[in-house]
C-alpha cells in the first residue's frame, strides 16, 4: 500500500474564498493521488447548459445556489474524488451536511491581500463585477469564514507555489486521517 492509498477512499472537498486555488491546486492535488478531478463550478455550467456569470444575471444567486447544491450531491455520490466548490457552496447548510458526510472537507486559506491580487486580473467573477475586489472579499470573509471553519481541516497556502500547497495539503490530510482511523 502506498502512503497516499488511505486519501483516496474519500473525495476530498476543497473549500475557500474566490482566488484561493481551489480548482488550480485542487487539479495538482487529483494528480498527486491518481485521484479524479471535478470542479463544481464548471459542473454547474454544463448542467445548466450556460456560464455562471448568466445564470447570476438571468436567474439570481438564489437559483444559483439551488443549481450548485443539487451538482455537489450528484458529485458526492460519485466515486471518489477532488472536488474544487464554489466559494459560497459551504455557506448553505444543506450542501455543508452532505460534505461533511461524504467527504473530507478542506479550507485552503489565504491573505486577501494575496486574493485581491489574484481575482483583480480577471472580470469572468459575477459577484465582483463594478466592485473592489478587497471590500469584496472582506465582506466575503466575515460572512463566511465561520462556516470554512467547520471544514475537517485548514491549511493557510499563502502565496506559494501550487506544488507547495498540494504538499501542505497532502501533508494536513495523512495527520487527520491518522487521527481519525486509529
Amino acid at each position: 500500500m502506498d502512503r497516499f492509498e488511505p486519501l483516496r477512499r474519500r473525495t476530498i472537498a476543497l473549500v475557500g474564498l474566490m482566488g484561493v486555488g481551489k480548482s488550480s491546486v485542487g487539479r495538482r492535488l487529483a494528480n498527486a493521488l491518481g485521484m479524479a478531478f471535478r470542479d463544481a463550478d464548471a459542473e454547474v455550467e454544463a448542467a445548466a447548459g450556460r456560464s455562471i456569470a448568466d445564470i447570476f444575471a438571468e436567474l439570481g444567486e438564489a437559483e444559483f445556489r439551488k443549481g450548485e447544491r443539487r451538482v455537489i450531491a450528484r458529485l458526492l455520490e460519485e466515486a471518489p474524488h477532488v472536488l474544487a466548490t464554489g466559494g459560497g457552496a459551504f455557506m448553505d447548510p444543506d450542501t455543508r451536511a452532505l460534505i461533511k458526510a461524504k467527504a473530507v472537507s478542506v479550507w485552503l486559506k489565504t491573505d486577501l491581500e494575496v486574493l485581491a491580487r489574484r481575482i483583480g486580473r480577471k472580470d469572468t467573477r459575477p459577484l465582483l463585477i463594478g466592485k473592489d475586489p478587497m471590500e469584496v472579499l472582506q465582506a466575503q470573509a466575515a460572512a463566511r469564514y465561520p462556516f470554512y471553519g467547520q471544514a475537517d481541516i485548514t491549511v493557510e497556502t499563502g502565496d506559494a507555489a501550487h506544488h507547495v500547497g498540494v504538499d501542505q495539503i497532502l501533508r494536513a490530510l495523512s495527520a487527520y486521517l491518522e487521527e481519525h482511523t486509529q
